[in-house]
């Protein structure tokens, strides 16, 4: 098992080129490489046919780092010079998380699209902003939530449900444990202002999954609850999470992240979504089949008629991007909705706000 497969923060998913775009037909800035996934989320542009023109950050260490992995990139002196660079159609970032909401009001209002790693925001006060400035601009707030987009089992359940293969889906469970690593964590990941607390975090991932796939636009958060129960040394750290949300369609979810993934296992979480139709089910084992097979991306479907094991590794592909891509020149939304995006990102927002802190 690679290193990078056991680093969650630090994981980048490379799939296959699927171009929608020829070279320099659209143009990409990337700045502020805070965390990890800014090299997935230039992998997955990459591939979709993307041309990675920029990279700025003021720390010149981290520019370095990214430059190993994509040494085409040309270094721009400032953000500035992204921003006033009219070949540019997007600027892709992974700030600290309680400052992307923040850059992205300033890239849009400079005539840029916009896409941030995951979460995008820490308060409903910087979500009813960005609001604001996408109504005012018209430019378009792309989130990374890698734990769908980014991993082909996940795209492969989403397929299965549109094909009517397990019915209606009334139920939604997720698992979404990562390894802790805390000493290779910056300091801003132990400090609640800064990363937003862990329903917030990586909890966003799972509620935008729930909506997606049970084709909700909306839900309520029933009840949610947070602690720390092996980590007092950074009491500001939520090192368990989970909650319960039903949407407007009946469909109900239940989710659950921690930071207690065992050092024995080979990937930095089990991470696993159960889904539940009136006609059938669906598994996604998304980063490995534990005790069996170190690959990942299992699918097991359940019908009335059968019951198969989809091995979708390599197969499926990442479409999230192409479409962004073709969304961001034409003005569609065909990738993700605008609305769908903020509803996820606010009912985090709420169910970490509305938590039960039980230890």
């Amino acid at each position: 098992m690679s290193a990078q497969k056991q680093d969650g923060m630090n994981y980048a998913p490379k799939g296959k080129m699927n171009r929608v775009v020829e070279p320099g037909e659209f143009n990409v800035g990337i700045t502020a490489l805070d965390h990890g996934h800014i090299n997935g989320m230039s992998n997955g542009l990459i591939e979709a046919g993307a041309t990675l023109k920029y990279v700025y950050d003021p720390d010149e260490e981290k520019v370095n780092e990214y430059l190993e992995q994509f040494p085409d990139v040309e270094v721009a002196d400032s953000l500035e010079q992204i921003l006033e660079d009219d070949s540019i159609h997007l600027v892709a970032a992974a700030a600290i998380p309680n400052l992307r909401s923040e850059l992205g009001n300033r890239v849009m209002r400079a005539g840029k699209d916009y896409f941030t790693d995951k979460t995008a925001f820490t308060t409903l006060e910087q979500l009813e902003e960005t609001k604001k400035v996408v109504e005012e601009t018209g430019q378009k707030f792309w989130v990374y939530f890698s734990e769908r987009l980014h991993v082909e089992g996940a795209v492969f359940a989403g397929q299965l449900i549109k094909e009517g293969r397990i019915g209606e889906v009334i139920q939604v469970t997720g698992f979404g444990p990562h390894r802790l690593d805390k000493e290779s964590r910056p300091d801003w990941f132990f400090n609640r202002e800064e990363y937003g607390g862990i329903l917030t975090d990586i909890g966003s991932h799972q509620i935008e999954q729930f909506l997606y796939y049970t084709g909700n636009e909306n839900a309520e958060v029933l009840h949610s609850k947070i602690a720390n129960y092996a980590n007092p040394d950074v009491p500001e750290l939520d090192d368990y999470g989970d909650a319960t949300l039903v949407g407007d369609n009946g469909a109900s979810f239940f989710m659950k992240v921690h930071w207690f993934t065992p050092d024995g296992l080979p990937t930095w979480g089990d991470g696993r979504t159960f889904i539940t139709g009136t006609e059938g089910s669906i598994e996604v084992r998304k980063y490995l089949n534990v005790g069996e097979d170190e690959t990942g991306d299992h699918v097991f479907l359940v019908t009335n008629d059968d019951v198969e094991h989809f091995e979708v590794n390599g197969e499926v592909g990442f479409p999230f991007f192409g479409e962004m891509i073709l969304d961001c020149i034409h003005r569609t939304e065909n990738a993700m909705t605008q609305e769908h995006i903020f509803k996820a990102q606010e009912l985090c927002l709420i169910a970490q706000k509305e938590a039960v802190k039980i230890k």
